[in-house]
Parts: C-alpha cells; sequence; structure tokens
C-alpha cells in the first residue's frame, strides 16, 4: 500500500535579519495509511515546523510533501487552503474554540465550507460529538467545559470532515493528567476504530507511548 504520507529532502530556514536559521534540514520518511505517529524532540528542534509544513500550514524551501497522492508543495495559495480544510484535522494544544459560539456550533464550523445544508452540518456535528462521548454537552459554550470536554470538542471539530489526516501539537499540554488520558485514549480509538491517520507532537513520553511509531528530531535532522 502507498504511503498516505511521503516526505522526500524537505528543508526548511527562517531568517534573523539576514542570516537564514535551518529549522530542518533534507528530511525523507513515509506515514502509512492509519499510523499513529508520535514525534518527539528538544525545545526549538523544529518539531512543529514540520508538523505545519505537513499540514499544508506553512511552505517548504525545498523538497516535496505528498499527501494521499497531492503534491501540495506544487499547490497555490488558493488552492492549499482549499485542500487544507477538506483533508487535515487541526488538534491544538489550546483548543482554539470560539468563545461565543456552542459545542455544537464550534464542531459545524468546518462543515460551512461544504455543501451541505443545515441540517447536514448539524446531523454530522452533533454525530460525532456522540463519538467524543459530550452528548449531554452540545449546546454548553466552552466556558462551560473542563479543559478536556473542550479538546473534545476541538477533536470532534477536526474530524467532522473526515479528514485524510490527523494532526495534533501538544493535544494534551494544558490538560491534567487524568484529563489527558482520556484524549489519548479517544485518539486511540479514532486511530484504531476509524483508521484514522495521526501525526502528534508531543514532550511527554506518556502521550508518546500511545503511538505506534515514535520519531525524533535533534536540531532539525530526523534521527
Amino acid at each position: 500500500m502507498e504511503p498516505i504520507v511521503r516526505i522526500r529532502g524537505l528543508g526548511k530556514s527562517y531568517w534573523r535579519g539576514n542570516q537564514p536559521v535551518k529549522v530542518l534540514e533534507d528530511i525523507t520518511f513515509d506515514i502509512a495509511q492509519g499510523e499513529f505517529l508520535a514525534l518527539m524532540g528538544p525545545s526549538g528542534s523544529g518539531k512543529t515546523t514540520l508538523l505545519n509544513l505537513i499540514a499544508g500550514i506553512d511552505r517548504v524551501d525545498s523538497g516535496t510533501v505528498t499527501i494521499g497522492g497531492v503534491d501540495i508543495t506544487a499547490l497555490s495559495e488558493n488552492e492549499l487552503t482549499g485542500w487544507r480544510a477538506m483533508n487535515v484535522g487541526f488538534i491544538f494544544q489550546f483548543y482554539n474554540l470560539i468563545p461565543v459560539l456552542t459545542a455544537l456550533e464550534n464542531v459545524e464550523l468546518p462543515l460551512l465550507l461544504t455543501g451541505l445544508s443545515k441540517k447536514e452540518r448539524l446531523e454530522h456535528a452533533r454525530a460525532v460529538l456522540k463519538l467524543v462521548g459530550l452528548e449531554d454537552r452540545m449546546d454548553h459554550y466552552p466556558g462551560q467545559l473542563s479543559g478536556g470536554q473542550q479538546q473534545r470538542v476541538a477533536i470532534a471539530r477536526a474530524v467532522v470532515t473526515d479528514p485524510v489526516i490527523l494532526v495534533a501539537d501538544e493535544p494534551t499540554g494544558d490538560l491534567d493528567r487524568a484529563a489527558a488520558e482520556d484524549v489519548l485514549t479517544l485518539m486511540e480509538n479514532l486511530n484504531g476504530q476509524l483508521g484514522k491517520t495521526i501525526i502528534m507532537v508531543t514532550h511527554d513520553p506518556r502521550a508518546a507511548s500511545r503511538a505506534h511509531v515514535l520519531r525524533t528530531l535533534e536540531k532539525g535532522v530526523l534521527t
């Protein structure tokens, strides 16, 4: 089976004044369909940069990133925006929920870019909130939910469009241990039962132990 993610010769630098600072250098690896991958490494090693390049949030300087057979490095900005909306689910450390929208409305949000009717959008949103165990919290606002519940809403929002990949940047970093374990179990279930491909950046060995594959970045080089 073809890998769902193919990364070849990826390089990325940022500029400090007129000096380039190399963040990633000649990164080459594959991610299989249905894999749960953890990326670890010290602060500043390039983990989040690599995640952002895979997700199409940032642009590579060199090399290629191919997701589901699409070379996203060859897409225009408009094409990339449309591709990202339909193919990538994002899970962030601080949830990024909109405080004035209910849990149901937050989850419905990505579906506004689809051709679904309002009724269909709400049916999809209710289904995934039930999937993450929040069928009794649909009408609550983020401020009325615990951190763990807010992250479950964020995960529901990430999967509602049935994306090709889920990318998670320190998804348990703002949670206590019990809530973190619940969120990791949910991610394991999404991977194991629904076959979702998950790429997770974490500094937490307990979180990384839930993944199938662990890769480590050291000073921009994959070890």
